[in-house]
């Protein structure tokens, strides 16, 4: 192990020391993560670009949480479409000290698969290397970043073997990334009746990276003719920010300590 992520762990260690629950928590600070951007569209439909759909999506949410929960920060790390680096995208929010980390994306399936749907959330995490196909697609993106071997110390998103590695920086805030993840996905089935892919654990970079509990939800697959209209949609927009709403209330509910 390299002794640079050796010393990243370390003051990693530190950080969540600094932030754990005492009495009189509160979430203060929400970074909100528009997937993809600029020249990386991520997945694509008949007619739209996962770039595109997430940011409107992110945007809704960004304006309900400022209407609704007006004494909480809300950061974007994207706000129009240009084009952020997956390691920007974490450090916006670990230099925001943010309590919660929401990156908004689309699911793909290839030709042959068109019929599938539903709705998934992902957590940080490392399993069966069949299980990582999500978290590779991801974080491909990185491949058309400039310098990316040094940004990533030497990060190869094709070797599933990194993730194990990098999963170690978020061990601490698994159990509330999770906790946070189940709410999303039952406000999308108990608000919206949407179909459940469940909670999955995947080494999604950007996720890996966060010093805080930490999110990126698929609203749906793009690559599916019927949900992409739903995406795309007005009415199923604002139902995505408005489920990913009240899970946010309910988590934040849950965790302040009084």
């Amino acid at each position: 192990m390299k002794v640079k992520l050796l010393i990243t762990i370390l003051l990693f260690s530190l950080l969540v020391a600094e932030k754990a629950p005492a009495q009189g928590y509160k979430i203060k600070t929400i970074v909100i993560d528009p997937g993809h951007g600029g020249r990386k569209p991520g997945a694509s439909g008949l007619f739209s670009k996962e770039k595109d759909v997430s940011l409107k999506i992110a945007l809704k949410l960004g304006a309900l949480l400022k209407e609704e929960m007006p004494n909480i920060k809300i950061i974007f790390t994207r706000k129009t479409d240009i084009d952020v680096d997956l390691y920007r995208r974490a450090e916006i929010a670990n230099e925001a000290n943010a309590d919660l980390f929401i990156s908004v994306h689309c699911n793909s399936m290839p030709p042959g698969n068109k019929h599938i749907k539903g709705v998934e959330t992902l957590v940080a995490g490392s399993h069966r290397l069949k299980e990582q196909d999500a978290a590779i697609r991801e974080n491909a993106d990185i491949k058309l970043e400039k310098n990316y071997k040094s940004k990533y110390d030497g990060y190869d998103p094709s070797n599933p073997s990194s993730f194990i590695l990098l999963s170690l920086l978020k061990n601490t805030f698994r159990d509330k990334s999770i906790k946070f993840a189940k709410l999303i996905q039952n406000s999308y089935i108990n608000r919206d009746e949407r179909l459940s892919r469940g909670v999955k654990e995947q080494g999604v970079l950007v996720l890996q990276r966060c010093g805080m509990p930490a999110v990126l939800t698929e609203v749906g697959f793009i690559s599916n003719t019927e949900e992409e209209k739903y995406i795309n949609s007005q009415n199923g927009q604002n139902e995505i920010a408005n489920s990913i709403l009240e899970a946010i209330k309910t988590y934040k509910k849950n965790i302040e300590v009084k």
